[in-house]
């Protein structure tokens, strides 16, 4: 059964980084899209990025465009979301999802595509 493990959440400060890293279990990990989605208290879930089987390409939603940076390493089996500039308005737990697909489909964002999600990872940024 294909599973996914999110961690590298934590508290940080206006402006500070984070990364997050994702780790596929019982799964190639290359045949599958992976993507990053976020759900903040009382909010809906929100996708947050999408990159292909090869890392070649991706997707970010427009409000961390220029913050926000996805890659994968196929060989350690590892998504990463590599956070910068962060914002109050980035505070949620973060979601890793391995993708039904290798490709990301032009309405991955509203996760219904996903084979697997991870628990979570609580990102807090404080002002």
């Amino acid at each position: 059964q294909v599973q996914v493990v999110e961690s590298g959440g934590g508290l940080v400060q206006v402006g500070g980084s984070l990364r997050l890293s994702c780790i596929g279990k019982q799964m190639t990990f290359d045949d599958y899209a992976m993507a990053w989605f976020r759900q903040a208290p009382g909010k809906e879930r929100e996708g947050v990025s999408c990159i292909n089987w090869s890392g070649d390409s991706a997707d970010l939603v427009d409000s961390v465009k220029g913050r926000f940076t996805v890659s994968r390493d196929n060989a350690q089996n590892t998504l990463y979301l590599q956070m910068n500039s962060l914002k109050p308005e980035d505070t949620a737990m973060y979601y890793c999802a391995a993708e039904l697909t290798t490709g990301c489909k032009s309405d991955w964002a509203l996760g219904d595509h996903v084979a697997a999600w991870g628990q979570g990872t609580q990102v807090t940024v404080s002002s």
